[in-house]
C-alpha cells in the first residue's frame, strides 16, 4: 500500500481547498474580522507558517494585550489546509477578543509522525515565550483543535507537561483522534465519515512506523499518566467513529483530577458543526468560545 497510499494522501492534500468546503456555510462573522496576517514560527522541523487573526481596535472591550488561542485544524494528518477552519478562527476572535494563531503544520506524505506533533508543541511554546513581542499575552494561552488537530493539541499539552513547561489555560478537543494504534473505530451509522479506508490511509502514511503508534504523543489516550494536564473541554459526536476514544480520554482526565467539561453533540457524525443547521452550529461554537473566554479572563 506504500506508494499508492502516499499518492492518495498527496492528491487529498492538493485538492483539499476544493473538497473541504463545509466551513463556507459556517462563516457567521466573516465581515467582523479582518483577514489574517502571517507569522513564521521557528520549530525543530523548520519554520511553520501561522495565520494570525486579531480583533479590530475598539471592537470589543478587552485587555490592551490580548490572550491567544492556538488552533490546529483537522484533515486526517493528510490535508495541509488551515483555511478549512477559517470560520472558527474568525468566530473566536469576534466572540472572545483573543488573537487566534491558526497553525499550518506539515502533513503526510512528505512528513511523518512526530513532525506535526512536535511542530504543534513548538509553536505553542513559542507563543508563550515570545507572544509579548507580537502584542500577545503569552501567559494567557489556550490550545485546541478538531479531529487530527485535537490529537495535536492533546499531544502538545502532554509534551509541555513532560518538559516541565508552563501549562496553557485550557485544551479544547473537538471530535479528537486520540488512539492511532487501533483500527477499531465503532460507529452507530452505516457509512460513517471516518471509515476503515481513512484509518488505514492515515496509518499507512503519516503514522507509517507501526512501532510508534502507541507512543503517548501519537495516541494520547494511551499515555500512562494524564494527571497534571490543563483543564479540558472535550466535544465528541454521537455517531462519530472517534467518539469512543474521545469519551474515554475525557473520563481518564476527570479520573486523574483534571477539570473536564465534556459534551456529546447529539445526532452528528464527525462534522459535529452542522453546516445545514446554523442554529446548531452557532450553539456549539458558542460553547467553545465561551470556554475560551472564561479560560483567558
Amino acid at each position: 500500500m506504500g506508494l499508492y497510499a502516499d499518492a492518495t494522501a498527496l492528491l487529498m492534500n492538493l485538492t483539499a481547498p476544493l473538497t473541504v468546503r463545509y466551513g463556507d456555510a459556517l462563516q457567521l462573522v466573516r465581515d467582523e474580522v479582518d483577514d489574517p496576517s502571517t507569522w513564521r514560527v521557528p520549530t525543530r522541523h523548520g519554520q511553520v507558517r501561522c495565520f494570525v487573526y486579531r480583533p479590530r481596535p475598539g471592537r470589543r472591550a478587552a485587555p490592551a494585550t490580548p490572550g491567544a488561542y492556538v488552533h490546529l485544524h483537522g484533515g486526517a494528518f493528510l490535508m495541509r489546509h488551515a483555511a478549512m477552519d477559517d470560520f472558527f478562527a474568525r468566530w473566536v476572535v469576534a466572540t472572545t477578543g483573543a488573537v487566534v494563531v491558526n497553525v499550518d503544520y506539515d502533513v503526510a506524505p512528505r512528513h511523518r509522525y512526530p513532525v506535526a506533533q512536535e511542530q504543534a508543541h513548538d509553536v505553542l511554546r513559542w507563543v508563550q515565550a515570545h507572544g509579548h513581542e507580537r502584542d500577545v499575552d503569552g501567559t494567557r494561552v489556550v490550545v485546541g483543535g478538531f479531529s487530527a488537530g485535537g490529537n495535536l493539541a492533546a499531544s502538545a499539552c502532554l509534551q509541555a507537561r513532560d518538559a516541565g513547561e508552563s501549562p496553557v489555560r485550557l485544551q479544547l478537543l473537538g471530535v479528537p483522534s486520540l488512539d492511532v494504534s487501533s483500527t477499531v473505530k465503532p460507529a452507530t451509522i452505516p457509512r460513517p465519515m471516518i471509515d476503515e479506508r481513512i484509518v488505514g490511509l492515515v496509518r499507512a502514511t503519516y503514522f507509517k512506523d507501526a512501532t510508534r503508534r502507541t507512543e503517548p504523543y501519537a495516541s494520547p489516550l494511551l499515555a500512562d499518566d494524564v494527571s497534571g494536564l490543563p483543564p479540558a473541554l472535550v466535544l465528541t459526536a454521537q455517531h462519530d467513529a472517534l467518539r469512543a476514544e474521545g469519551d474515554a480520554y475525557a473520563q481518564r482526565l476527570s479520573d486523574a483530577g483534571v477539570a473536564v467539561e465534556h459534551h456529546v453533540v447529539p445526532g452528528q457524525d464527525h462534522y459535529f458543526l452542522d453546516p445545514g443547521d446554523l442554529d446548531q452550529a452557532r450553539h456549539w461554537m458558542q460553547v467553545m468560545s465561551e470556554a475560551i473566554l472564561r479560560a483567558l479572563d
